[in-house]
């Protein structure tokens, strides 16, 4: 191979490896956030909590959307007191004014950051896609606690509060959402 194909060669590997790289990136980093709870993002757990603290923290409820997305959504309860190691339930309401169906998919995250590997959630409706129907209004629940090892960390040991926001998008009508629609 002379010199001009060697680096042609190099060059369409380098760029081919970035390419595959920048799509896989973000997969890994939702799986590493997941795992590790690194930028506030929650464990996920399929019960609850085997130990209950005395002490308590405050979780704070906070909603937004993106400004595509023509629903209302709004935390029916702003901040609700807990004991740590208790399970909370809390719920979200959206609403779809328009006269269209409208699909929606929450992100969500915790603050501060130092508590994200300790709010444990165990039912979400985050997990799924939400369509709503035209005029329709739902309460979404979202049922979590704080694991008690909080207490031991050296940094999230001094949280008093901690703040669930989700944040909801517009996403694509499901295929049955679509079939249904045009049956109509």
């Amino acid at each position: 191979m002379s010199g001009k194909s060697k680096t042609l060669f190099y060059l369409v590997a380098m760029v081919s490896f970035m390419g595959v790289a920048s799509f896989a990136a973000v997969p890994f980093y939702n799986w590493f956030c997941k795992v590790t709870g690194y930028g506030g993002t929650p464990t996920l757990a399929s019960n609850n909590s085997n130990k209950i603290l005395s002490d308590t923290i405050k979780i704070r409820f906070d909603g937004s959307k993106d400004t595509h997305l023509k629903w209302d959504f709004i935390p029916v309860q702003h901040e609700i007191e807990i004991k740590i190691g208790e399970t909370g339930l809390a719920f979200y309401e959206a609403y779809n004014p328009t006269d269209r169906p409208i699909a929606g998919q929450a992100s969500y995250n915790v603050v501060p950051f130092s508590a994200g590997s300790y709010f444990t959630k165990i039912d979400c409706f985050c997990f799924e896609e939400q369509v709503l129907q035209p005029g329709e209004r739902v309460q979404m629940p979202v049922s979590f606690y704080v694991d008690p090892e909080i207490v031991n960390d050296r940094e999230a040991k001094f949280v008093k509060s901690i703040t669930l926001s989700y944040t909801f998008y517009e996403i694509d009508l499901p295929i049955e959402e679509l079939t249904l629609k045009s049956n109509l």
